[in-house]
């Protein structure tokens, strides 16, 4: 199958959820670990080598600002979901083709992860 038999819309709806889903994810990574102002806990001492494990630092929770900018990527995460789900495209498709399909639409539009080398011209 062609990654051209996507229509541009319900390419543009999965290449926009890998988008979101990045966002979210980096912005999550980012925020303190509490969503609200919460005290921390101290770690354990390793009784031979004294290393400190576990335990966390205060959190000043998450500002209102902050709040709103994760309710609305994973308001946008859904809404994109759902459409690329039950986009019509779908139906025109049967059984293990639309799987396959639905796989090769995330792959395709995809942002890849590292760019590609040609191993010939590295060497």
């Amino acid at each position: 199958m062609a990654d051209s038999d996507f229509p541009d819309d319900l390419r543009a709806a999965q290449t926009r959820l890998h988008q979101a889903t990045s966002e979210l994810a980096a912005l999550t990574r980012s925020l303190p670990w509490s969503v609200e102002s919460m005290a921390g806990w101290p770690g354990t001492e390793h009784p031979h080598t004294g290393e400190v494990t576990g335990g966390r630092e205060d959190s000043p929770g998450w500002t209102e600002e902050q709040k709103q900018t994760v309710k609305r990527l994973r308001m946008e995460c859904t809404d994109l979901s759902v459409r690329i789900t039950t986009h019509s495209y779908w139906a025109t498709l049967e059984g293990e083709q639309r799987v396959r399909a639905r796989s090769e639409l995330k792959a395709v539009t995809r942002p890849s992860a590292t760019p590609t080398v040609d191993v010939a011209q590295a060497a």
